[in-house]
């Protein structure tokens, strides 16, 4: 069994965490093809913004049914930070950064560096990060930027930093939501989500020109349908699922869906975006494997090869007295 379920709080959870990870990996790795679609008749921060408040409403009032309480003042602070980080900047600096000429390929590459950000900041605030999980983050981004090679490369100077001003706000919204005191986690994700949302309408209002000569009759079915299942499977499901992660287990781990995401988001535009695969993809997935491997299994590894180099060091001692 992985460390990470051997601490307290988590025994009998395995499979509870196993669901989690497979939604991280598999919905977020849908989500690339997703926004492009629904990016062909949407404004990228209209879009992004009407998903948060929506997908934000709906747990809100969820929160409510079940009998959460709102949010207090500090809860309500808290939960803005995260939202403004995540649901706001991450996410328009991702559809920003598509809009403005990031190849997939250099898009799911810069994604990778999220977990590295991710374990820095829970390294300085003082949890450890064994050595085990930094060489798999390192063979994981590794592994995705290899993969990234059956991709498209172009980049324009704006989209690239946008491009990588998405994974460092992510980052920072992932490690305040480990760390900061937040209400139950229904009504956290809806005040996050609610928060971030609302500054993406205000921002698109004030400065995206898609969204002041915004038309609904200008949506596709397509976009709609594309928009849709970003705020139930890409939002209400999955994010709910990473925020959980967060909670409980490592930051390796739970930022390692930035690895596997590239392999589901290419097989994604194999199926239905008839792209082809030039076969970099087998040199990638043996090293994105061996990267979820260390990250699970690091400790347990170290202390498999140290339990078998005692007796050959008790057998040299012998041999040399």
């Amino acid at each position: 069994m992985p460390a990470i379920l051997k601490n307290p709080g988590l025994e009998g959870q395995t499979m509870r965490l196993a669901g989690a990870l497979l939604i991280v990996y598999l919905v977020w790795g849908t989500t690339y093809f997703a926004i492009g679609v629904a990016m062909q008749s949407l404004p990228p921060l209209l879009m992004n913004g009407a998903r948060f408040v929506l997908a934000g409403a709906v747990m809100l009032a969820y929160a409510r049914w079940q009998g959460q309480a709102w949010p207090t003042a500090a809860q309500w602070r808290g939960s803005a930070l995260i939202g403004a980080l995540m649901a706001f900047a991450a996410m328009a600096l991702v559809v920003l950064a598509q809009r403005l000429g990031i190849g997939s390929g250099l898009m799911a590459t810069v994604v990778t560096t999220m977990p590295m950000w991710l374990a820095l900041w829970t390294r300085w605030g003082g949890e450890p990060v064994p050595l085990t999980s930094w060489i798999g983050l390192v063979l994981g981004a590794t592994g995705a930027l290899v993969l990234a090679l059956e991709g498209d490369f172009s980049s324009t100077v704006l989209g690239t930093l946008c491009a990588f001003g998405a994974p460092l706000a992510w980052s920072l919204g992932s490690y305040a939501s480990r760390k900061m005191a937040l209400p139950a986690p229904a009504m956290a994700s809806g005040a996050q989500w609610l928060v971030g949302g609302l500054l993406g309408l205000l921002v698109a209002a004030l400065w995206e020109p898609g969204a002041q000569r915004f038309q609904w009759s200008q949506v596709t079915a397509a976009s709609g349908a594309a928009w849709l299942y970003l705020v139930v499977m890409g939002t209400l499901v999955t994010l709910n699922a990473y925020l959980w992660l967060l909670k409980n287990s490592s930051a390796a781990l739970a930022g390692s869906y930035s690895f596997v995401n590239p392999v589901v988001a290419l097989c994604v535009g194999v199926l239905l975006g008839g792209e082809q695969l030039t076969g970099w993809v087998f040199v990638a997935m043996p090293l994105i494997l061996a990267a979820l491997a260390l990250i699970l299994y690091g400790r347990e590894a170290l202390a498999w090869v140290g339990a078998l180099r005692r007796p050959f060091k008790a057998n040299r001692s012998a041999a040399k007295a």
